[in-house]
């Protein structure tokens, strides 16, 4: 027997569903622009973020070279 019936049957009502969330809206052209102008006053950041990138690749081939021993 469903859940429904069982519930009729109990003299309960019926289950309330739950609501769904409402996630607030993002308003991309304000994101976007506050970005744009963190990147502005600190102009340092994409680089010190690529040098990051490019040590972090260097370093993971040469542990998977040491690993292998392809050296």
């Amino acid at each position: 027997m469903g859940e429904a019936k069982r519930r009729k049957e109990l003299g309960l009502p019926p289950r309330e569903k739950p609501k769904e969330l409402d996630l607030p809206k993002l308003d991309k052209e304000s994101i976007q622009k506050n970005v744009r102008s963190f990147l502005y006053k600190n102009p340092i950041i994409p680089f010190a973020f690529y040098g990051a990138a490019i040590a972090a690749l260097i370093f993971s081939v040469y542990n998977l070279v040491k690993i292998y021993k392809l050296i």
